[in-house]
């Protein structure tokens, strides 16, 4: 998960009248005039509020002949109000698991990574296939967005299976993908990091 998400979620739930719309969601599914007068509000200002909320995936909406119900997604509300707590503790627990040395993370390199700077063979090892991928994102600039082609391009450089590392970067939580956008997460969220 990026810290864009992140951010947005906590924006989104920083209005009384969004949480008000939550808490009477959590009793089951409402349409947009039964929560205008639930709040005493005017439905333009509740379709403002449901937009934002929808926005974060909280809220959907389900037609039932002419009318539209509003539910809420409780699991992904869970979920993203506890991710804030999970930040790091993959890097963390990873690191701790592997408690792998800087000279060990270059001797990985070293064994997969031939002379003129191509991956001889992506790891099967969770743990070397970790410290492969860090070192050849770490070659994209923090807060930069990539196209999609820009970033097979990259992996190309380095290795003939470009969908496989992309997939791999985003699956490990090195990067971040939207829209065929690609963005490097914060350092903290990397699994492992390689420095040199």
């Amino acid at each position: 998960m990026q810290l864009d998400k992140l951010v947005h979620f906590h924006k989104a739930l920083g209005d009384a009248t969004r949480i008000r719309i939550i808490i009477l969601l959590k009793n089951g599914p409402l349409h947009g005039l039964a929560i205008a007068d639930r709040l005493g509000l005017r439905p333009p200002t509740i379709t403002h509020h449901i937009s934002k909320l929808r926005d974060t995936g909280m809220v959907y909406a389900r037609r039932e002949k002419n009318t539209i119900y509003f539910h809420l997604d409780e699991r992904k509300l869970s979920f993203m109000a506890s991710a804030i707590m999970r930040l790091g503790e993959v890097s963390e627990m990873t690191e701790k698991e592997f408690s792998l040395t800087e000279k060990e993370k270059q001797t990985i390199v070293n064994n997969f990574v031939a002379k003129d700077g191509k991956l001889k063979q992506i790891p099967s090892q969770l743990k070397k296939k970790l410290v492969i991928l860090a070192y050849f994102v770490r070659n994209f600039e923090i807060g930069k967005v990539y196209d999609e082609k820009e970033v097979n391009e990259y992996i190309k450089s380095f290795h003939e299976d470009y969908a496989t590392i992309r997939r791999e970067w985003i699956m490990q939580q090195f990067m971040y993908r939207e829209n065929n956008r690609y963005e490097l997460n914060p350092v903290e969220m990397w699994p492992v990091t390689f420095n040199e």
